[in-house]
């Protein structure tokens, strides 16, 4: 890491908002001076009469070490010898009026005190050796858009620990975690927040440290290990970044020089009464310089791949989360804060300038536009956008009872219409499943067997849709409790309930078919990616699509039914002539499914459906999705035949299909399958499917 002079230039720089390095500055530095080693300590105090600084070193003797005032008059600085490494440190500000000093950890400290203590440490961020060149040369070359990525959230407190109850370490996590998510073919890690943060129940989110990546876990070093581990491994690392507002700590930012400084005088712009806690003042251009810093070095010192930037709509709306009385309008008397527009645009070229391939993904939960686009052309200047509305409507919908998911089909088919407006990442993260929300599989309605073939429909159909992917922790094996974020996941289950193991199984499995096809990511933002078949049926509550990558022909048919009925007979349109197969169903045993299938080679016929001249004839699963492949074109002088008579007798078919089918009276498709439900045996899972029977109710 460099260190730069406090010269006049760097501090032009940062009081115009444009000093993106200010870590090099501020904070706390071992140079030389003199011919002797110590520490420079610089901080950013403009109101301040006084300030010391104080420490471990010279036995928290608040007069021993004062700052000077530089040139500028509101940033000081000493140099203080022989200061060892790990040596604890506070800032001792002395507010204008006088009276007791005011006692401030650093806010460019790089490491701090574990909690419950509250002072930064002095930390030598030159020395660690990265071995990760080749996954930063290949980063350079490659574009994420054209990528798949499956982003697994983590909160590094709670995935696991070890068998004391104890956090496991960067270290440790560097091992378990970064070998887990590539056995489970995750492209990439997200970490809920690391920087420092005095209370756990705040997830991270409300900070005190922003340079510090929390000492719960290991030092700075050993967070790089576990970052240098994954890119070694081939995943990328993700973290959470928030910009929105910070907690009120005493030792944190708030009034910092004993006056609003990183904050607003502006009250209302200040309070986040919703949260308790207090958002940046993104006027004023120190803390611009502050925060862009602040992005800028994850990137630079710990080669962390892209940031998630917590609670946007709270840093454009300054009317979010306030009643009316605690927001004024902005000078054109609209809601938005032009402050906090302006910063974002400044951030996000700031961060391309320096890192053209970094991920600047944005938690935006309302419909403001051009979020993912860039400021040149009028947009906030991200390149990826959480899509939340996705995200609640589908699980609304997947918490219905089947019976009544006809009569809610918009709630899977709306998302297309908006899917291309922004670069979206489809996200089922940790906010899903907390506060009484339920874990995903336990949001699935049905019985035991119901609710894990729900889950995996689902997963089959998010992996399908435009858009990249994230899943918080958990999820993939099917956790039934909340997550609580002081405790591990609840790995015994994999170990001692199949069915959990078997989940677990699923999503290995649909996550290796995921990177592996590239129809499913390589074209996610364009509608030259997807194709609809029919998005019509509500009836049999199935929606039928296709996914193509950058060649044409490579495509991937997608049939999703999210009822627990066998769609015996049914038939879509294909787009081109030949010989189909499936090449993955959630419904097979291996995965805790009922087995039904479709083996073997499905001709398309000459049969015009959906808008289409082909056809093919499935048997659709139970509450299951399917992907079908045209793996050749039809030899010349092949009969047509019907997907029934490639495989079995028709009068077996219709046999197995029940009395109604066999007399003709089911028709398929679109038109009038479920005409003659009642007349017709149901094949339900939970019930009949594959043997299954209620006896799993309630089992784990």
């Amino acid at each position: 890491m460099k260190t730069s002079d406090i010269s006049e230039f760097d501090r032009y720089l940062f009081h115009q908002g444009t000093n993106y390095r200010a870590y090099e500055m501020l904070g706390a530095h071992f140079v030389e001076k003199n011919g002797r080693r110590g520490v420079r300590f610089a901080v950013w105090a403009p109101h301040a009469r006084s300030v010391r600084v104080t420490g471990d070193f010279n036995d928290w003797n608040e007069e021993s070490h004062p700052m000077t005032r530089l040139e500028d008059g509101e940033i000081w600085a000493c140099f203080v010898p022989d200061v060892p490494e790990g040596a604890v440190y506070k800032y001792a500000i002395e507010p204008q009026w006088g009276g007791p000093y005011i006692m401030k950890a650093d806010p460019y400290g790089f490491f701090a005190e574990k909690k419950p203590a509250t002072a930064s440490r002095v930390y030598d961020m030159s020395h660690y050796d990265w071995q990760d060149q080749s996954w930063m040369d290949r980063k350079r070359q490659e574009s994420s858009y054209e990528r798949p990525m499956l982003i697994y959230e983590v909160h590094a407190g709670s995935w696991r620990r070890n068998a004391d109850g104890e956090y496991l370490s960067y270290r440790e996590l560097a091992d378990q975690l970064v070998d887990y998510a590539r056995d489970m073919h995750y492209t990439h890690i997200e970490f809920m927040p690391l920087c420092e943060h005095p209370f756990d129940g705040s997830w991270g989110y409300q900070a005190t440290g922003y340079y510090a990546v929390t000492s719960r876990y290991g030092a700075p070093d050993d967070f790089r290990y576990l970052v240098d581990r994954a890119h070694q491994s081939g995943i990328g690392v993700i973290m959470d970044w928030v910009p929105g507002h910070f907690c009120k700590d005493e030792q944190g930012l708030r009034r910092f020089d004993g006056q609003n400084l990183y904050e607003s005088d502006n009250e209302q712009r200040a309070e986040n009464w919703e949260w308790g806690t207090t958002n940046f003042d993104y006027g004023r251009t120190e803390v611009q310089s502050f925060l862009i810093s602040n992005a800028m070095f994850w990137f630079d010192e710990f080669h962390i791949d892209g940031l998630r930037i917590d609670a946007v709509a709270n840093m454009l709306y300054l009317n979010y989360g306030r009643k009316d009385g605690e927001w004024t309008p902005n000078k054109y008397g609209e809601t938005g804060n032009l402050e906090a527009m302006e910063f974002l645009r400044k951030l996000n070229a700031a961060i391309f300038q320096y890192h053209p391939q970094a991920l600047m993904i944005a938690e935006e939960s309302t419909s403001w536009p051009l979020i993912s686009r860039p400021v040149y052309m009028g947009g906030m200047g991200f390149n990826y956008k959480w899509n939340m509305g996705w995200m609640n409507d589908m699980l609304k919908y997947m918490s219905l009872d089947p019976i009544y998911r006809k009569w809610n089909h918009d709630k899977v088919t709306f998302s297309f219409m908006y899917a291309f407006s922004e670069n979206f990442v489809l996200p089922l993260s940790h906010d899903e499943v907390v506060h009484g929300k339920c874990s995903l599989i336990s949001k699935m309605p049905g019985d035991y067997w119901q609710k894990f073939a729900g889950l995996r429909a689902f997963f089959g159909y998010w992996m399908a849709h435009p858009g990249k992917k994230l899943l918080f922790m958990g999820g993939e094996f099917g956790q039934f409790i909340e997550w609580k974020y002081d405790d591990s996941l609840d790995w015994h289950l994999v170990q001692q309930y199949e069915m959990h193991a078997k989940m677990q199984a699923y999503s290995r499995a649909i996550n290796a078919f995921y990177c592996d096809n590239k129809a499913l990511w390589q074209v996610d933002f364009d509608w030259n990616g997807f194709q609809w078949i029919d998005c019509n049926d509500s009836e049999n509550s199935i929606v039928t699509f296709l996914r193509r990558a950058e060649d044409r022909e490579d495509f991937l048919v997608a049939v999703c039914n999210f009822t627990p009925e066998v769609r015996y007979d049914y038939r879509i349109g294909v787009p081109e002539p030949g010989i189909y197969q499936e090449v993955f169903n959630s419904d097979e045993e291996r995965f805790g499914g009922s087995g039904v299938k479709n083996p073997g080679d499905i001709p398309s016929q000459d049969v015009p459906w959906h808008s289409r001249e082909q056809s093919v004839v499935l048997t659709v699963p139970p509450m299951a999705v399917l992907y079908l492949r045209r793996m050749r074109q039809l030899s010349a002088g092949l009969p047509e035949r019907s997907r029934g008579a490639a495989n079995e007798t028709p009068g077996a078919r219709k046999a197995a299909a029940g009395p109604a089918a066999a007399s003709g009276g089911v028709k398929t498709g679109k038109k009038t399958a479920g005409e003659s439900r009642t007349k017709r045996r149901k094949h339900t899972v939970g019930r009949t499917a594959a043997g299954k029977s209620r006896s799993l109710a309630g089992k784990k």
